[in-house]
């Protein structure tokens, strides 16, 4: 019998469970954060090497694709932001790829696509893979300036040519994806060990992923977006129905962006890459969760009992409230202008709000009409010099598309499959078009002075996570123990009533995690929601983020304080 782990009530029964003790850790130098062990050290090693948090970052972020192809990778996508000590400023990044030029509605009917997504499967639903060129342009916009993107990259050439013993819950990811890898492509054995998806300490070795690695640390985005990549990636997609040219790879460029923030009472001011990423979701949820406390629908949240079923509501509530909105307006604003500023402001937030019961769930969430005025891998890395950067990149479902063009060792992501088939919706797909993005690192300051560079990975998880984990850490939670704490998910609603626009049922069925009690769950199930228990494996559901929090003892000192979900197989380490 096949058991949905989601809807089990008692599944300890069934599952194991992830026992946890974690101290964070402390640094007065630089700190990396990842839910790689071998990750980390790339990072570390860049960083005695005289590189600033973004090399680190991009070190971390190429042997993450050695260590946990299961969740990322050079065939997809990669956000950033940097905090620049010397100015205070945060930066963004955007580097998400784009659709062919010549995919349209049209050309995925008539290919028999009958949904409102490009099915995952499908490899037009393959964008353009940013992660090379953001690699590539974090070196060079962000980095220290003493290394190359030969130096920073050399770490997981030598992860992938000499081998990586493969970890506990990646093993669970990559025995989950060996039909997928199979069957996508004729190249699957390039992601395989022996035909088979690897066992949790067996060695695996990528030497196509190396050689593909050394195109880029050798010739730069040309190293990848031209040449034998670029042709391998074309060849395959077009041999399966895709449309990808030449062109659309040579094309792409990285996008430098401004971020944008919502300050939470007055103190701490939470930055995001701004759409086609969704980011603003977190916003959103904050603005409405503090309007919510001026109109004296529920007290201080930071005062609330943390977990309680009053608690829970208000934050399930407001996020259903938020994804509704980010889910339709959510795009690339090079193709409909998106009423950022219209929805962060406090008239629209609070109108928001007032559609919030203390005693019962709301059973129709849509979005509202503001008036315009005109399975991921998360990373964070500080340094010595104060620096910041926080860093995510995916390929969107787990190996994405689990295609593996012929001799470069990786997979093409899905991310296409976030667009929508309704012609005259803002994420309506169209040629040469960013989708609505998932992955979005976080950051927040007080003031000017930076606070912490955080994520949490995981689709439609992440701005949950970044909006449950920043209110631990304002109750006074450690790093580590505002990770650890249990957590609720959202669900991201069916992809029909996402098309409509017509959110009745979308965020409806609610997760959450063992250490929330099944009282609390039941009194929400009384107050209408469609709630669930997970535990176990389960688990990974809930995202798994990494902290740095930046600290000031009373000598005037930094002190880096870190935290590394429990949930992956990493950890956090500190530069000496």
């Amino acid at each position: 019998m096949k058991i949905d782990w989601r809807k089990v009530d008692q599944p300890e029964i069934i599952f194991q469970r992830f026992p946890s003790r974690r101290s964070q850790v402390y640094g007065t130098k630089g700190v990396v954060a990842a839910s790689q062990p071998l990750a980390v050290e790339a990072g570390l090693e860049i960083l005695r090497k005289g590189g600033n948090a973004a090399d680190a970052a991009v070190a971390v972020s190429a042997a993450l694709n050695v260590t946990e192809p299961s969740c990322c990778g050079i065939g997809g996508d990669a956000f950033c932001l940097f905090y620049d000590a010397t100015t205070e400023v945060v930066h963004a990044m955007n580097g998400s790829g784009r659709s062919p030029a010549k995919l349209t509605i049209d050309l995925v009917r008539k290919q028999g696509v009958t949904g409102s997504k490009i099915p995952a499967t499908n490899l037009n639903s393959v964008t353009v893979p940013g992660a090379a060129a953001a690699w590539v342009d974090t070196v060079e916009k962000f980095g220290s300036g003493k290394l190359r993107v030969a130096d920073v990259l050399e770490p997981a050439i030598r992860l992938a040519e000499e081998g990586v013993p493969v970890s506990e819950i990646h093993a669970f990811s990559w025995k989950r994806s060996e039909d997928l890898i199979k069957n996508a492509s004729p190249n699957g054995d390039e992601m395989l060990l022996n035909g088979k998806a690897p066992l949790p300490g067996q060695i695996v070795k990528l030497p196509n992923l190396a050689k593909t690695f050394r195109s880029v640390a050798e010739h730069g985005k040309d190293g990848f977006y031209k040449g034998w990549v670029a042709e391998a990636i074309v060849e395959l997609i077009q041999s399966k129905g895709g449309v990808m040219e030449l062109d659309d790879l040579a094309k792409h460029d990285t996008s430098f962006v401004d971020p944008i923030s919502y300050t939470f009472h007055d103190e701490v001011t939470l930055y995001e890459c701004p759409p086609n990423g969704q980011g603003i979701t977190a916003l959103l949820a904050l603005g409405i969760l503090e309007n919510m406390e001026k109109q004296g629908k529920i007290p201080s949240l930071l005062e609330m009992e943390h977990n309680s079923a009053e608690y829970l509501h208000a934050l399930v509530e407001a996020l259903r409230l938020a994804f509704a909105d980010s889910q339709y307006y959510v795009t690339d604003p090079n193709f409909a202008s998106i009423p950022v500023t219209e929805l962060l402001s406090q008239d629209y937030l609070a109108s928001r709000a007032k559609l919030f019961d203390s005693t019962k769930t709301n059973p129709k969430i849509v979005h509202g009409n503001p008036v315009f005025s005109s399975d991921t891998v998360y990373f964070s890395v500080t340094d010595q010099w104060g620096n910041a950067c926080s860093y995510i990149q995916s390929n969107y479902a787990g190996f994405g598309t689990g295609a593996v063009p012929k001799g470069c060792g990786f997979t093409l992501q899905n991310r296409g499959s976030n667009f929508n088939l309704k012609p005259g919706h803002p994420n309506a797909l169209t040629g040469g078009k960013r989708p609505y993005h998932t992955i979005i690192p976080a950051m927040a300051l007080r003031g000017k002075k930076l606070f912490l560079c955080y994520g949490v990975m995981g689709g439609f998880m992440q701005p949950q996570g970044h909006v449950q984990v920043l209110l631990n850490i304002l109750r006074g939670f450690t790093a580590q123990a505002a990770l650890d704490a249990p957590r609720l998910c959202i669900s991201a609603g069916s992809p029909d009533s996402l098309a409509s626009g017509e959110a009745g049922d979308v965020n409806s069925e609610v997760y959450f995690e063992e250490g929330i009690s099944l009282d609390v769950v039941k009194k929400l199930r009384a107050m209408g929601h469609d709630a669930h228990t997970v535990t176990g494996l389960g688990r990974g559901m809930f995202g798994r983020g990494q902290v740095i929090q930046k600290i000031v003892d009373q000598s005037g000192s930094t002190v880096w304080a870190a935290g590394s979900d429990m949930r992956s197989d990493g950890h956090a380490a500190a530069q000496i």
